[in-house]
């Protein structure tokens, strides 16, 4: 029979008002970790005043242990709040002691406010939610904050974006501890998407703003069956019958953005499309979405996406999983 092996311990921090998403993030991913059929770690629950801890959501959580389970920690992840979100002083005391004692410490979206208040990530890169990222940079200076990517992994210290991206932190220690086999079978497991490289933007500037108005809709049909096409904003005017000044203003009324910017944001989405479902070679799919190059299809896609090309392709490609488009279908 196999020995029996102690399992990674993780201390989840519950401040208060404490998000129920951010807390079952850690319970539902490290909770499906099997190492030669026993369980990779053991997650225990914990705040700084045992008893009903309020959420974000109105409602309160019953939390049994208090933070003494942080002193038995392998690893110490402290859990988001909704605003607002001042750090507590025995949260704040107990992962500055964990950290002494070089115990692994995470933190999940506002969570990186504690471990600021902490000293932790001074001089460090970090992250958090985008929305809060300007706030925790006005409280702390020295942190050097990482507002736009999923998660930041500076020595021992680990922080997370907002909502989902707690997720990749997660799927990212599984990954650091028992390797990406384990970490890609938890995330099988639990239906989400594998293991994502930090360095990916939080995607918050990539949707355009509803489109308001159909002045312009045959010529964005018409752009759009063109992509490949070297257009200019001429082209788009003559295309409606107006001059550029009169195209721009109705564009921007109708799109929220202005007509070249809506046409490199069309390209851009093309190439993604092409990445995901087709094995193109980069200067095929360059060409086929107007960017020209596969040198500027990289420019354009890492400001974007935070991914590379082939990066992106490996993460999102959808062939081989029922996608029907093959290299022909751009013809």
């Amino acid at each position: 029979m196999p020995q029996s092996r102690t399992p990674h311990r993780i201390a989840v921090v519950a401040p208060s008002p404490v998000s129920m998403f951010n807390l079952a993030i850690p319970e539902m991913l490290f909770g499906k970790v099997e190492v030669a059929g026993q369980p990779g770690y053991e997650v225990v629950i914990c705040a700084a005043e045992p008893g009903p801890v309020p959420t974000s959501g109105g409602l309160d959580l019953y939390v049994r242990h208090g933070l003494d389970v942080v002193r038995e920690a392998d690893t110490v992840l402290v859990a988001g709040t909704g605003e607002p979100y001042e750090p507590e002083a025995r949260i704040v005391t107990a992962v500055r002691e964990a950290a002494a004692a070089g115990k692994r410490i995470a933190s999940l979206c506002t969570g990186a406010f504690q471990l600021a208040e902490a000293g932790l990530l001074h001089g460090r890169r970090a992250t958090t939610y985008w929305a809060h990222a300007d706030e925790l940079r006005r409280r702390y200076p020295h942190v050097q904050l990482c507002g736009d990517v999923l998660y930041v992994q500076d020595g021992p210290y680990v922080t997370s974006s907002g909502y989902a991206a707690g997720i990749d932190l997660c799927l990212h220690v599984i990954r650091t501890d028992y390797g990406a086999a384990v970490a890609n079978e938890v995330a099988r497991r639990a239906l989400v998407a594998p293991v994502r490289p930090g360095g990916q933007t939080q995607f918050t500037q990539t949707p355009l703003p509803p489109e308001r108005g159909d002045a312009c809709a045959d010529t964005r049909g018409w752009a759009m069956r063109n992509l490949d096409k070297p257009l200019t904003l001429t082209d788009l005017a003559r295309h409606a019958g107006v001059s550029v000044r009169t195209l721009t203003r109705r564009f921007h009324a109708e799109s929220g953005v202005s007509p070249l910017q809506w046409l490199l944001h069309q390209r851009v989405e093309r190439a993604k499309e092409l990445l995901e479902t087709t094995d193109l070679p980069m200067d095929q799919v360059a060409h086929a979405c107007g960017l020209g190059t596969a040198d500027s299809l990289r420019g354009h896609l890492v400001r974007r996406t935070g991914l590379t090309p082939s990066a992106y392709r490996a993460q999102f490609s959808r062939l081989g999983t029922g996608a029907a488009a093959t290299t022909s279908s751009v013809a």
